[in-house]
């Protein structure tokens, strides 16, 4: 119930709390920087390039919340809701949001606006990824929000068992053995006779498919089930039982440890932060020492496309209308996220994929190497499918239809209910999430 009144209070409450007409008047900046984030990710990314830009009597105030069960959703809203009521250094001045859920908050007057408010110019911001802008984008045209990175994905893979599998680890060759499902499909038969999952679990693919989506989950209110979706079940059931996934779900300890040295996983599908946020600290033998080459299956790794290109995740900096900050979040964007030449350290130094399209051009024709994938210049594989991805069937719905969708189906993939069992659960959980919809 909780979850409901959060997002009712989200597309609703909201717009009437705080006057369309509203002008952020600074003389000078507040003395608190309230930032709601539900990691920290982008405290380090914070922290390292933008902090020492502060004034000296400004303090960070970070208010971190997970994600699980919406809880940093909820944390926000409730935020949110005593925007008019708090003192100024209570009030929210800067919050994420991801594209999962970023209309929700783009489409409420909770948001500043990136160019009319807060004062980035349209030159700022020529060279960025325009998916990145279109999610952020509200229904009157109004650009609400900025990121630093573009999250185009592709397939991770073992380049000893790919070697094992298909006599070679060269990601160009790889690449071509996995070019489409019905080959990939082919690898997946003959990892498992070598002894190998060719994915650890349920949901790894998901993304893939999920994002190739031509229609959103919702239209006029009811639920849309795009086949892309069902290419995915069906995909998923087959490697279940037939032994090519490893039974694992996503984020699990299961997961990870297929990514560790004794781990039997042809591959994961992610993009770069998923390279290197996840996949490289879990292939390590020892966390204390360093991330090199020996030290588990660090190094034994290597990317290509795959058989879609896909997106997946990314995360977005929104000013909140009412912040005494307003000078500050601007400096913050003009810093993180308009900046090639900071575009370019983050990508060199985290193999993060930002959003700058130069700046990605400029590294994929560097001598740039990256060590968790042997030496491999992963990023030039990326710019095909950044400058492909489109986000026109992106909803507000998108993060509950994907848990929901998920969660349901892991029972008809161990084979403990019937298809239409499992079909029947996701209705009964997305209904009882978004009550307003139908079937």
């Amino acid at each position: 119930m909780k979850k409901i009144l959060s997002a009712a209070l989200a597309v609703t409450a909201l717009l009437s709390l705080i006057g369309c007409n509203e002008k952020n008047k600074v003389a000078e900046s507040g003395k608190v920087l309230n930032i709601y984030v539900w990691n920290e990710e982008f405290q380090d990314r914070f922290n390292t390039y933008f902090a020492s830009k502060l004034p000296a009597d400004v303090k960070v105030n970070w208010i971190i919340t997970p994600n699980q069960e919406g809880a940093y959703q909820n944390k926000l809203d409730e935020a949110l809701l005593r925007q008019n009521e708090v003192d100024a250094d209570e009030k929210v001045d800067i919050f994420l949001v991801e594209s999962d859920y970023a209309l929700k908050y783009v489409n409420t007057d909770y948001t500043l606006d990136v160019i009319k408010d807060i004062g980035i110019t349209k030159e700022d911001i020529k060279d960025q990824y325009k998916y990145t802008q279109d999610i952020m984008t509200d229904s009157k045209g109004n650009l609400k929000g900025l990121t630093w990175q573009a999250c185009p994905g592709g397939f991770i893979y073992r380049r000893s068992i790919a070697i094992d599998v298909l006599g070679t680890d060269d990601p160009e060759e790889v690449g071509k053995a996995l070019s489409d499902w019905t080959k990939f499909d082919e690898v997946a038969k003959k990892a498992k006779k070598k002894g190998y999952f060719m994915l650890s679990g349920y949901d790894d693919a998901f993304r893939v498919f999920s994002d190739n989506m031509k229609s959103p989950w919702v239209k006029d209110g009811k639920i849309m089930i795009d086949p892309q979706i069902e290419a995915w079940i069906k995909q998923t059931k087959e490697y279940t039982v037939a032994g090519y996934n490893n039974k694992a779900s996503l984020w699990s300890p299961e997961s990870t440890q297929g990514m560790g040295k004794k781990g039997k996983v042809f591959g994961y599908f992610g993009p770069a932060w998923f390279i290197d946020f996840i996949m490289a600290p879990s292939s390590l033998d020892d966390q204390n020492l360093p991330r090199a080459e020996g030290n588990g299956s660090y190094g034994d790794w290597a990317f290509c496309k795959g058989p879609q290109g896909f997106c997946w995740g990314g995360t977005w900096i929104c000013g909140a209308r009412g912040s005494d900050n307003v000078d500050i979040i601007r400096d913050l964007l003009k810093t993180l996220t308009c900046d090639a030449k900071l575009m370019t350290e983050i990508a060199e130094k985290s193999g993060d994929f930002t959003n700058n399209i130069p700046a990605m051009e400029a590294v994929a024709n560097s001598s740039y190497q990256n060590p968790f994938l042997g030496g491999q210049n992963h990023i030039k594989f990326f710019l095909e499918s950044a400058a492909s991805i489109d986000k026109s069937s992106v909803s507000m719905y998108d993060l509950g239809m994907s848990e929901k969708i998920q969660s349901s189906m892991k029972d008809y993939f161990d084979g403990k209910v019937t298809l239409e069992a499992a079909w029947n659960n996701f209705y009964t959980a997305v209904l009882e999430l978004y009550p307003r919809l139908s079937k």
